[in-house]
């Protein structure tokens, strides 16, 4: 989580200037591809709704002509599919400015035994941000996946037994399910 697109030094939550809330992403285009990625972000939220702050506005940041170009194509091709104008805007990228401590993984601090066995496993905060197990387990508890995905890489997360199922209680109760046990 951090800042980026605008033109004030040093953004913070409080002084963001003309800055947007945004996440940065690396991948692994062997794994993931940037058109996968942008599907994605296209399914995550709704592009059409115009924000009402620079704050929080829909936004992709390219970091190559191609990415531009794949961006401007998926916005387009999202116009057509949604038959309503995208508000997105694609712009160049020009930095990031990673958001303060406490801005980070909000969701997973908001269960205080995640955040505790985390910073166990990660006790460098820097390694606890760039997690790809904490980013994962922020977005379970913040309501995004199913149980059929957390149940795939529950074992790869790092978690104790208590909070693996702890996890899959929560998911359950997010999605509804009936039962979303251990694998």
């Amino acid at each position: 989580m951090g800042y980026a697109g605008g033109s004030k030094q040093h953004p913070t939550y409080r002084s963001i200037g003309d800055h947007s809330e945004t996440i940065q992403i690396d991948y692994d285009p062997t794994k993931i591809s940037y058109e996968e990625l942008l599907r994605v972000f296209w399914t995550g939220h709704d592009p059409t709704y115009g924000s009402w702050s620079r704050q929080y506005v829909s936004i992709i940041f390219a970091h190559s002509e191609e990415q531009r170009r794949l961006a401007e194509a998926s916005k387009s091709r999202t116009e057509r599919e949604r038959g309503r104008k995208v508000q997105t805007e694609v712009v160049s990228y020009a930095g990031f400015t990673q958001a303060e401590d406490y801005h980070q993984k909000h969701g997973l601090r908001q269960y205080h035994a995640f955040e505790e066995e985390f910073e166990r496993i990660y006790p460098v905060f820097s390694d606890f941000v760039a997690s790809t197990a904490v980013a994962r387990v922020n977005g379970y508890l913040g309501g995004e996946g199913s149980c059929e995905m957390l149940q795939k890489e529950v074992a790869g997360l790092g978690l104790s037994r208590e909070r693996k199922e702890e996890l899959l209680r929560i998911i359950q109760r997010h999605r509804g399910k009936a039962s979303c046990p251990l694998p």
